[in-house]
């Protein structure tokens, strides 16, 4: 059966320690994995994310319907020729040391964030200027117009743009910060840290919660308990146990295998999830070495992978998986049909075909298969199969993930890996890594001339009609291309205790409205 494991492999294997019983007041959580980044800028890991929106806050959130609302921000206004925009920050805002949020705080996050964050580096190519006026108030000034400020001010890929003091935020974005101060609802508890053992974040006091409810990343963040305690339990088995034995509040991935125990048990409920919410795999080809240099053989496996067989071969339910063809994540903004019409109905034969049709002479195919992480791993030995059913020479090699990452910003030496990611992630153009960085990604070293364009007009486009339409013709490129061919949807569920209530679905755990 699959188990999700952590997306780092090296954070596995930590120490396991005794789960005590805790406080009404206290809710215990166990994670993806131990926090151990804790600068949100830093790293583009989720679980360094999760940390952020606990500690941290932002100007702007997305609910649960896609949209961005304003979340530090009290009023902002653009100029009737989209060049200026100016930012008003709420009442209250406070800093985890008393002190004051100002616009200089932000000018400074929003500096720093911007050499980290691929949305930050587009805004901040066009912009002309960037300063407080007040102390609450802040202008930012293109060069031209974008219709991407405030979709990237609030949006979650990583890393997002967290605001810290000024002080804090003037460290350069290579080093990572060392003094870990908010503005957010939970406080960092370093006295309480125990590396491989536990975190603690503590409600913060003189948090002022925006007056709507709470609504995914947006709203008001009312916290409703003293403390979170945040317990390190690698080994899912163990953190389901502790969880029904009621040593622990939430889990954030529970085991695949286990859900039919825990769908029975009347004190755990489960969080299914849709969207963005959801992990989208894909397997990614080398356009750089042969064969799959030659888009016509990488047009094969359009009528080569099965979704539906990949998906099932992971052990999932129906209702956990779905098949998705787009690019940009389906239940999400920019979700297309454009081109799905080259992955309908595949079948071994309808490949076989279709590579006879081609100039393919028998050239190794180096499927790369990695073993420390399941979904890769049982995906890449799918695609082996069906690819020599098909007439291929294929190579699998095995190797851990790590591997795999260093092998592909190789030129040589492989031609197709399996991976996942996190929908938000893959959910726009400027952030699906298989597009963002066409002619100059390494992880599939894909380069088409028609995408660099498109994407320049889809950061342009003032309307969100406007990119809708542009990422359609963005990944008909993609369709016509295959640098990359999807191979399904996935969610993994978070399990919880019953007493909780008001805990927000969100595959980016988030502790705000909860009571236990």
């Amino acid at each position: 059966m699959f188990k999700l494991k952590a997306f780092i492999p090296a954070l596995l294997g930590l120490a396991l320690v005794a789960a005590p019983a805790h406080a009404a007041g206290n809710l215990v959580a166990v994670l993806e994995a131990e926090i151990v980044t804790l600068d949100p800028h830093f790293s583009t890991a989720y679980i360094s994310r999760t940390f952020g929106y606990m500690v941290f806050d932002t100007l702007f959130a997305k609910d649960t319907k896609g949209d961005i609302k304003p979340q530090m921000v009290q009023d902002w206004k653009v100029s009737p020729d989209g060049l200026t925009y100016t930012f008003t920050l709420r009442d209250g805002l406070k800093w985890h040391d008393g002190q004051p949020v100002t616009a200089a705080d932000c000018v400074a996050s929003l500096r720093r964030w911007g050499t980290r964050s691929a949305l930050g580096r587009r805004i901040f190519a066009i912009t002309a200027s960037l300063d407080p006026t007040d102390a609450k108030t802040f202008v930012l000034t293109l060069k031209e117009p974008s219709g991407l400020v405030i979709d990237a001010l609030g949006n979650p890929v990583s890393p997002v743009a967290f605001m810290m003091p000024e002080r804090i935020a003037k460290t350069p974005g290579d080093p990572r910060i060392t003094e870990i101060i908010g503005s957010g609802p939970f406080v960092y508890s370093k006295a309480d840290h125990r590396t491989g053992d536990r975190m603690i974040l503590k409600k913060f006091a003189d948090y002022v919660p925006r007056p709507e409810p709470a609504d995914f990343l947006a709203g008001g963040k009312r916290v409703n308990v003293d403390t979170l305690e945040i317990r390190v339990i690698p080994d899912g088995a163990t953190a389901a146990s502790a969880l029904q034995a009621g040593e622990v509040d939430f889990m954030q991935y529970a085991p695949f295998d286990l859900l039919p125990q825990l769908e029975k048990n009347a004190r755990v409920k489960l969080v299914n999830f849709t969207g963005g919410n959801m992990f989208a795999g894909a397997y990614r080809l080398n356009a750089a070495s042969k064969p799959f240099d030659d888009p016509e053989i990488r047009r094969v496996l359009w009528k080569l992978v099965d979704q539906r067989e990949v998906l099932d071969a992971l052990g999932l339910d129906a209702k956990y998986a779905t098949p998705c063809a787009t690019y940009f994540t389906c239940g999400t903004t920019y979700e297309s049909k454009a081109g799905i019409e080259a992955a309908a109905k595949p079948s071994i034969e309808a490949a076989k075909a279709a590579l006879k049709a081609t100039k393919y002479a028998g050239e190794p195919v180096v499927v790369m298969e990695a073993n420390d992480l399941e979904a890769p791993r049982v995906s890449a030995q799918v695609l082996a199969e069906r690819l020599k059913a098909a007439g291929f020479n294929v190579d699998l090699q095995v190797m851990d993930w790590a591997s795999v990452l260093a092998r592909r910003a190789k030129k040589e030496g492989w031609s197709v890996y399996g991976v996942h990611a996190g929908g938000f992630d893959l959910g726009s153009p400027l952030t699906n890594v298989m597009v963002a960085f066409n002619c100059a990604d390494f992880t599939g070293w894909q380069c088409d001339a028609r995408i660099t364009p498109l994407m320049e007009a889809f950061a342009k486009a003032p309307a969100e009609a406007d990119r809708m339409k542009i990422a359609g013709e963005i990944q008909a490129v993609m369709y016509d291309q295959a640098p990359a061919i999807p191979w399904g949807q996935f969610a993994q569920p978070a399990a919880y205790r019953a007493t909780l209530r008001g805990l927000i679905p969100s595959a980016i755990p988030v502790f705000w409205n909860v009571e236990k």
